[in-house]
């Protein structure tokens, strides 16, 4: 007994490794990409401008040394040990750390933070309740003043922008970086010519993403895999054949001689020097793809290495070469095999910035879904690019804005150290957002002392802060355009939530009891007709104004009504069998039902069959057992349609094998027969006149232009349009 159950357990461990070692080969391909190509431009954007003056080797090592430490106290200190470890249920980025604050300490503003999260069985079992004195004096200073959790949300949503601008500034920075490089092998190209040739590899990236990252997932870690290797390969043999003193760069002293030395030219360099950390973040962002260990295993035995062989192999050839400055990594290449090698590294190059390009535009769509999910952006077409990784989506709309905002800044700027000054203040915010988040993720989620989240924020903060007020000073030289896109996406994400939350509150305040509505039925003479009603509502309780609108107005309604109401919580996934929750409305012979249907931030949202689990789970409820569920095709009936989502071909004749059946599921089975509809609110959100001009211009300009351009609601949810009433009104907020 004793053997079989070693046997077990020793080969559950192997399928572990086997499984770990697995999703860290394929981490190499879309987490690290960003950070793997950093080589390319970090010596050549450093070394611009005042620098220029600075290009002896005492410099070179001092950089040198700031680039290990940098990598060493940011990626492998704060990401790989502490940061990792603050995943929401297995996902990480901004939002998984906001939605572990609105759990556990109530800082959330927005409508999802606390909503039905009780009973949701596959979330927080680790998490100590004990509370610390810290914990409940952030907790009661939270929840005592609203504008603190306004300001947090801000602060998200100015993360979130970040990031957003980073997946327009990788792609430019990085493609433009390695096309510039052919001016090395071929000098009399033009710098227009360059422009171009990144421009269309550009274009033909963005037009890639409608394939989805299933598609050419295969060849991104090969590729990363090559590029390390070879740019590790490149760096042992310029450390040794040109000057191996360089590992002594891995002293702090270096450091302190740079700054001696270069003084304030030497602090404005860490604005270009803080580009060898550009896609640490994504270690974090994109770890619902992933675990834990495979992230780390991954960073600490490959991709580390590599980048410090490759920075010190750099800076051992410019100790040597202090002219070839401009163009230091394509210049590195061994001269010896320059002919051979140069073309081949070009064009892994060229690939290694396209996979880290792809990277981040594929967690910019992540986090905008997370977004749209959570109310705070506007509705947009999400297609789903994979039936086995839920994450991979694709977003048209903002993959084509993308696309332009990337050839608009390539054209428009053309200078990499300019470029470079914008994306290093979006990396350095984004980092800083997150080690502000852990400062409270350590003190009120994870419940330790003061002076362990005090620790943690001054050692960190305090080396950001330092990156950060080199970039902030360069704001008139390109630091300027992640800001402007930061404050653009950022007022857009808040205007949409302020919008959605004043016609939340519209409803609120004007609901109507069903007593009242049933109470005015014998004076307007409601009717029942056959046929099951869906109401979408966005209330839990109460009768929505646009439905008792529609009845005064239209006097009738279906012999069967369901209420449902779509719940955006603040947990990653919701599983399948928690997330309808059905009640009854009034007495039996009413028939009325209310169907909360709870999704989490990274939920997939497929309409496919919606009305057919919908009607079961209502089914199952007024049996009070489980059915058990007879499928058999049948064509799309013509004036019902389907739930499952327009354009299905078929749906489901649901059949129920039990003892027998109770009158009212029998009721439910022969009203579904009669025909589905579905009534949706479009009302149109208008300010008071007494409201503020900033109010007004803000609700009826801008936040009316959104709802105006963006997807309309039925469509969103894969409501047929042949079954769909939609009920216009005036909501005066």
């Amino acid at each position: 007994m004793d053997t079989e159950m070693g046997s077990v357990n020793q080969e559950s461990r192997l399928k572990f490794y086997k499984t770990t070692l697995c999703l860290a080969y394929q981490s190499l391909g879309v987490v690290y990409g960003d950070l793997s190509i950093s080589p390319i431009y970090v010596y050549q954007t450093t070394f611009s401008g005042g620098m220029r003056l600075y290009e002896n080797n005492h410099e070179i090592l001092g950089v040198l040394s700031l680039v290990i430490w940098t990598l060493t106290i940011i990626p492998l200190f704060k990401y790989v040990i502490f940061v990792l470890g603050a995943d929401d249920n297995g996902e990480g980025g901004t939002f998984a750390l906001y939605s572990l604050l609105c759990r556990h300490s109530k800082m959330g503003l927005l409508n999802a933070s606390y909503a039905a999260r009780e009973n949701i069985s596959s979330c927080d079992s680790q998490i100590s309740t004990e509370e610390t004195r810290t914990s409940l004096l952030l907790k009661e200073f939270f929840q005592k003043h609203r504008s603190s959790r306004i300001v947090l949300l801000l602060v998200v949503l100015l993360g979130t922008s970040m990031v957003i601008g980073d997946g327009i500034l990788t792609p430019t920075m990085s493609v433009l970086s390695a096309v510039i490089g052919i001016k090395v092998q071929v000098k009399e190209l033009h710098e227009d010519h360059a422009v171009i040739i990144a421009c269309v590899i550009l274009v033909g990236l963005f037009a890639l993403q409608h394939f989805g990252t299933h598609k050419v997932g295969f060849l991104f870690a090969p590729i990363l895999i090559a590029w390390l290797l070879c740019i590790s390969g490149i760096g042992i043999y310029n450390i040794i054949h040109w000057n191996p003193h360089v590992i002594r760069a891995i002293s702090p002293h270096y450091i302190y001689n740079f700054f001696r030395e270069t003084g304030k030219v030497g602090w404005s360099s860490l604005g270009a020097i803080v580009l060898c950390i550009t896609g640490a973040e994504a270690m974090f962002a994109d770890l619902g793809h992933f675990s834990k260990l495979s992230v780390r295993i991954a960073f600490t035995a490959i991709v580390y290495p590599c980048l410090i062989l490759a920075y010190m192999g750099e800076a051992a050839y410019l100790s040597q070469n202090h002219k070839d400055v401009e163009h230091s990594f394509h210049k590195a290449i061994p001269s010896k095999i320059y002919e051979l090698m140069f073309w081949p590294v070009f064009i892994i190059a060229t690939l290694a910035t396209v996979v880290g390009s792809q990277a981040i535009i594929s967690a910019t769509f992540s986090i905008i879904s997370q977004c749209r999910a959570l109310r705070c952006f506007p509705r947009v077409k999400i297609v789903h690019t994979s039936s086995q990784v839920h994450g991979q989506i694709y977003i048209p709309e903002v993959n084509w804005i993308l696309m332009g905002l990337c050839i608009a800044v390539a054209i428009g700027f053309r200078d990499i150290s300019m470029i470079g000054h914008a994306y290093g203040l979006a990396v350095i915010t984004v980092m800083f957002v997150t080690t502000c988040l852990m400062f409270l993720i350590i003190s009120t989620v994870w419940k330790q002392n003061i002076m362990a989240a005090s620790m943690f924020i001054v050692i960190f903060g305090s080396v950001e802060l330092l990156y950060f007020s080199a970039c902030i000073a360069k704001v008139q030289r390109g630091g300027w355009l992640p800001i402007l896109f930061s404050l653009v996406f950022m007022s857009l994400m808040s205007i949409w939530q302020y919008g959605t939350s004043k016609k939340h509150q519209f409803e609120l305040e004007n609901k109507v009891c069903l007593k009242s509505l049933f109470s005015l039925g014998p004076s307007l003479g409601i009717s029942r007709v056959p046929g099951i009603g869906l109401i979408y509502t966005n209330l839990e309780s109460g009768v929505p104004p646009m439905f008792t609108h529609f009845v005064t107005n239209f006097p009738a309604f279906h012999r069967i009504l369901i209420f449902v109401t779509l719940q955006s919580l603040m947990f990653p996934k919701v599983p399948p069998s928690e997330r309808f929750l059905v009640s009854r409305i009034g007495s039996s012979e009413f028939y009325l039902y209310r169907c909360v249907v709870r999704y989490g931030y990274k939920d997939v949202r497929d309409s496919y069959d919606f009305e057919t689990k919908l009607i079961e789970k209502v089914a199952a409820f007024l049996q009070g057992e489980e059915l058990v569920v007879m499928e058999q095709p049948m064509e799309k009936a013509v004036a019902t349609g389907n739930g499952a989502g327009v354009g299905s071909g078929k749906r489901r004749k649901v059949q129920f094998q039990c003892v027998e059946l109770n009158e009212e599921v029998k009721e439910l089975m022969e009203a579904r027969e009669s025909g589905v509809a579905y009534m949706i609110g479009n009302p149109s959100i208008i300010a008071n006149e007494v409201s503020s001009p900033v109010k007004k211009f803000v609700i009826n300009v801008v936040y009316g232009f959104l709802r105006r351009n963006c997807r309309l609601p039925a469509i969103a949810l894969g409501i047929p349009h042949t079954s769909l009433v939609e009920v216009g009104m005036v909501y005066h907020v």
